[in-house]
């Protein structure tokens, strides 16, 4: 026999589970708070404390037939898309920087030049590893893991639990930014890689004036110099840039979460 006073225990266990899922999927899906090297034991306690915070707020009540059941699956899998939708949104404004991180890479011949990134654990470009960081940086800075804890927070008001999945046209809206920001990420681009394309247009000129010039010898090490020059130029710019796309993910992120 249960106890009086443990008596809603169960159903409140099953409540604190479906709490961790929306912001569960955002962190899994957002940037630095979804990198490999984050411990899991933290982000489900990160994710449990936001999700009761919200959930408590929007008088959250679960499935009639509970969680084992076909409206129960309906109901986590309308909260696991939505919380990826909002995590999805800021993690476009983040690839912008590894857009921008690999075209200036190709462009100064380092495509080879490769590092482990800590956010997917995969091989990345050493630019796009650089730019990387600084959108880190930037991210943190402006405060952008507060930015998505509010978001999670004030989507439970505007897209309540068990509303349904994303509609048709939400999601091609989302598509549609994601196309906008790798646009961003090559604009990043610009200033270095305009220089860098200039630099093999004249590499190409000397090939057909002097054929018998080693461009290996002559090309590489001025497209890595000039590569270099102009990244510590452009940095303000890049930097700007960089902020703007986070800016505008953050933003898109939060009108995913109105459900719009």
């Amino acid at each position: 026999m249960i106890a009086p006073g443990f008596a809603g225990l169960e159903e409140q266990l099953w409540l604190w589970l479906f709490a961790m899922v929306r912001p569960g999927a955002t962190f899994f899906a957002a940037p630095v708070t979804g990198a490999k090297v984050l411990p899991v034991q933290l982000r489900l306690i990160i994710s449990l404390a936001i999700g009761i915070a919200a959930i408590g707020g929007s008088n959250t009540e679960l499935p009639d037939d509970g969680f084992i059941s076909v409206s129960g699956f309906a109901t986590i899998a309308g909260e696991v898309v939505i919380g990826l939708a909002i995590g999805f949104a800021i993690q476009i404004g983040y690839a912008a920087a590894f857009v921008a991180g690999e075209t200036i890479s190709n462009a100064m011949g380092l495509g080879f030049a490769s590092m482990s990134d800590p956010q997917t654990g995969q091989s990345t470009p050493v630019i796009g590893q650089f730019l990387s960081i600084i959108a880190t940086l930037i991210f943190l800075a402006m405060d952008g893991h507060l930015i998505v804890a509010s978001i999670i927070v004030r989507s439970y008001e505007s897209v309540p639990p068990g509303s349904g999945l994303m509609s048709p046209d939400a999601a091609l809206r989302l598509a549609h930014f994601g196309g906008s920001l790798f646009l961003a990420g090559l604009a990043i681009a610009l200033p270095v890689g305009s220089a860098l394309l200039l630099v093999q247009i004249i590499m190409g000129l000397l090939a057909k004036s002097a054929p018998s010039m080693n461009l290996f010898a002559v090309g590489l090490p001025a497209t890595l110099t000039l590569g270099l020059v102009m990244l510590a130029m452009a940095a303000p710019l890049m930097i700007d840039g960089i902020a703007q796309t986070l800016t505008q993910s953050l933003e898109y992120s939060d009108t995913v979460a109105r459900g719009r």
